[in-house]
């Protein structure tokens, strides 16, 4: 048998070679790849940036400095700021009770986890309003307690919380899940409390992943239209995110000032890529520092 193992690894190494695409359909498929890319997201994006521009960096610094402008974007940070955390916490959370334990309901929770993606933001917007809206479930209870959740911060909030739940959670659970649970089970052994346990062992071990969520958490906050444009009324300089506010900047036909905070809006996407290809290329290569530790004890 141990003789057979070098030919088995050449033979290994050998099949993919054997295997590879030819020239042609390899630069075709990319040819195609960059074309799309081209046309759907580099082309758009360079429009956005031109036509922000297209009366000076005068006309774009005012468009961003106008108190409706500010507003969005302060409302827009906010909601951030407060939906990613709690997304992070339930992410976490979630993640921990479906790779961890076995109970009735598990595969129920993990669908439910994944509804935000099947439901249309427009009726997660909704369904806020038919709870907390004046007519709704509970707006006559708010109302006699002179609290607002619609047309207000806090269904803004819940309505991009609802939209991105899923984000954090999702990164995790098969991290998480191919993890195992050896290495906790061993620190637990050894005496450790559960919360040492979560900050010594299982942390360090999903932080990229979990950065990862948070990232596209915070992108899809950023940008969220339909829910948000259910739930805040579209009240100028109070309830209007950067989304909202572009699209009544547009509908007004007041195109630079439009484009200028579309682009803002651009650039913050571009900067969540960035961070998350750098998150990516990091978790890359611990996982080939990890193999290559794992491969020179194993030739020892």
């Amino acid at each position: 048998m141990a003789a057979t193992l070098p030919t088995q690894r050449r033979a290994t190494r050998a099949r993919p070679q054997g295997r590879a695409d030819p020239a042609l359909i390899r630069w075709s498929l990319i040819s195609i790849a960059f074309v799309f890319l081209a046309l759907f997201l580099i082309l758009p994006l360079a429009a956005v940036i031109s036509n922000a521009l297209e009366k000076g960096l005068g006309a774009y610094g005012e468009a961003i400095k106008t108190p409706d402008a500010l507003s969005a974007i302060r409302l827009t940070l906010i909601t951030a700021a407060i939906a990613v955390p709690l997304n992070l916490v339930f992410g976490v959370a979630a993640a921990w009770v479906i790779a961890r334990f076995e109970f009735f309901g598990k595969g129920l929770l993990t669908t439910l986890i994944d509804i935000p993606f099947s439901v249309s933001p427009v009726i997660s917007g909704m369904i806020f309003v038919l709870l907390f809206g004046a007519q709704g479930l509970f707006g006559t209870w708010l109302a006699a307690r002179d609290i607002k959740i619609v047309f207000a911060l806090p269904g803004i909030v819940l309505a991009t919380t609802f939209v991105t739940f899923p984000f954090v959670a999702r990164e995790l659970i098969p991290m998480m899940q191919a993890l195992g649970r050896d290495e906790e089970e061993a620190a637990i052994t050894l005496g450790a409390s559960g919360w040492k346990t979560f900050f010594r062992i299982t942390l360090p071990n999903i932080k990229w992943s979990l950065l990862y969520g948070v990232i596209l958490c915070n992108a899809r906050a950023m940008g969220e239209f339909g829910a948000v444009s259910v739930v805040s009324g579209h009240i100028r300089g109070l309830t209007n995110t950067m989304p909202l506010h572009i699209e009544i900047l547009y509908n007004d036909y007041q195109f630079v000032p439009a484009f200028a905070v579309a682009s803002l809006l651009a650039m913050l996407a571009i900067v969540t890529l960035i961070a998350k290809s750098m998150i990516e290329w990091k978790f890359e290569r611990q996982l080939a520092e990890a193999s290559q530790a794992v491969s020179g004890e194993g030739n020892r």
